[in-house]
């Protein structure tokens, strides 16, 4: 495997971990007055402690290998943009527009993973039976619906994250054209990537946010309470699901404008968070694992 890979790979994975238990409140602040959420007003929605890592699993397994593909998509994808790139790590002096294209790009290739994890994620984290688990949500989905179960919601999910990856591999691009300078010490390169990426990730959600909450929505319908649940029932809802422009629709009817925007500051709290340390393990393995780099920093005049 390539150095991009295995780079983007684990940096997903540590991100996921960091993150989950801002991304839990996330998901359920975006449920809102969904069928899910209407269904049980009276209660709390973050039981015990362990719902906070509640659907981890699936991400964690699932986004090292999705960010594994959208680094090495976006790699390939910027070479073919531009043929003068000899090392797509290093773009300075490549077109911004360039660079939000094949992060585009690499969003849509990571929509193969991305699509069926995020629904088990959602789901997971929805769910408030002990015993729901991200593998026992799976099982039942495949047992359900087969495998096209595993990519409902897929549409919209491919459309955020085109969109949402092309603004965040252009927006820490830009980030770092800003304020990285070729005399700064590693120390400062390394702080300036963090913030950078941290940057990079409330850019990413703010542009992408009333999309994924629709996708939200549209997963949400589909999760049983747990007062209706059992063993022998499916967390799939045996009938007809609105899809997306009709949840969006009603939710702009119900709610008003705001209900697309519920969640954001906790989620950029978290993007912020997750994509500094992201960036920066990124950065760290890539010249790690191909040494003849310079060091970070030193890419930009």
């Amino acid at each position: 495997m390539t150095s991009d890979f295995w780079a983007g790979y684990i940096s997903g994975a540590l991100g996921i971990i960091i993150g989950n238990p801002l991304d839990v409140v996330k998901v359920r602040l975006q449920a809102g007055n969904s069928s899910v959420a209407s269904s049980r007003p009276n209660s709390n929605r973050f039981e015990r402690a362990s719902s906070l890592v509640r659907g981890a699993a699936a991400p964690i397994l699932g986004y090292g290998a999705l960010n594994a593909i959208l680094f090495v998509a976006y790699n390939r994808s910027l070479t073919s943009l531009d043929s003068s790139i000899k090392d797509p790590t290093k773009p300075e002096g490549v077109a911004l527009y360039k660079i939000w294209l094949a992060g585009a790009a690499g969003g849509l290739a990571s929509w193969t993973i991305s699509s069926p994890t995020e629904l088990i994620k959602c789901r997971a984290q929805l769910d408030t039976r002990p015993e729901v688990s991200s593998w026992t949500v799976a099982k039942d989905i495949y047992r359900s619906r087969g495998w096209r179960g595993l990519y409902y919601g897929g549409a919209i999910t491919s459309a955020r994250d085109s969109i949402g990856y092309g603004f965040y591999f252009w927006s820490y691009e830009l980030c770092k054209r800003w304020i990285m300078t070729p005399d700064e010490s590693s120390h400062e390169a390394a702080l300036k990537v963090l913030l950078c990426g941290g940057i990079a990730g409330i850019v990413t959600w703010g542009s992408v946010f009333p999309l994924d909450m629709i996708k939200t929505r549209l997963q949400a319908q589909t999760v049983f309470d747990s007062t209706e649940a059992s063993e022998s029932r499916s967390l799939l809802r045996p009938r007809q699901n609105m899809n997306t422009f009709q949840i969006a629709r009603e939710v702009y009817r119900a709610e008003g404008m705001l209900a697309f925007y519920r969640g954001l500051g906790i989620c950029s709290i978290r993007a912020f968070i997750v994509n500094a340390v992201q960036w920066a393990a990124y950065e760290w393995l890539m010249k790690s694992l191909t040494p003849y780099e310079a060091p970070v920093g030193k890419y930009y005049a």
